[in-house]
């Protein structure tokens, strides 16, 4: 099981993550949380990593404006998690991130993301360089970043039904990374992943799940 710690960003400030038990698993993992942040959903995305062979650190990004965020999947949740979000500079966030990546302590550090996560996977493989391998689910606005260059191996997942990701978006992002392991499942929405969710779909949680685990231990291996 993992547990809550403090962490300090370059900048000075201190934020919350969920850290899974680290003895002998062989592979680091920062999981990036979704607008409702480190929430009952994302301790179990860390668990499960934690469970295939990874050290995971799950930071808490909200910190920077409110502590202790853990929002449920309502309309009353998704818009104090937008409005928490836009209080925060990406570049701040990248911060966060990165203290993140440093405290896993390991040569060679994954990134994986989850809504907003998947979005800020993207900008963590685009704008840093402590990260071998990036992975994002359902990651709004990547688009708008698609002509900014990742440093590691990329893998992204989208739903084909998700009407909050354009099918345009989606196709804009293949054509400038044709390098980019791209997935796009079928009847799948935002959220696909999150048992939580209405929209959760088990066939392309597990289809996306062994994907991302294969991908991540392939380019995290010494």
């Amino acid at each position: 099981m993992g547990q809550m710690r403090t962490i300090e960003a370059a900048d000075g400030h201190e934020l919350a993550v969920w850290e899974t038990e680290r003895s002998t698993h062989p592979y680091a993992l920062v999981v990036l949380q979704e607008i409702f942040g480190v929430n009952h959903h994302i301790r179990s995305v860390c668990e499960r990593f934690a469970q295939a062979g990874f050290h995971v650190i799950a930071p808490a990004l909200f910190d920077r404006v409110e502590r202790g965020v853990e929002l449920e999947y309502t309309t009353d949740g998704v818009e104090k998690g937008l409005a928490l979000r836009a209080q925060i500079p990406l570049s701040k966030i990248l911060l966060d991130v990165q203290a993140a990546a440093h405290a896993l302590k390991a040569r060679r550090v994954g990134v994986i993301g989850y809504c907003w996560g998947g979005a800020l996977a993207w900008n963590a493989a685009c704008r840093t360089h402590d990260f071998a391998a990036a992975v994002g689910w359902y990651g709004g606005g990547i688009a708008d970043h698609k002509d900014e260059t990742p440093h590691c191996p990329v893998q992204l997942h989208f739903g084909e039904r998700d009407t909050s990701i354009p099918h345009t978006d989606v196709a804009a992002i293949r054509a400038a990374h044709p390098e980019v392991e791209l997935y796009v499942y079928d009847d799948a929405e935002h959220g696909f992943g999150c048992e939580e969710r209405a929209s959760y779909n088990a066939k392309a949680f597990v289809s996306a799940q062994e994907r991302s685990i294969a991908f991540l231990k392939s380019t995290l291996n010494p």
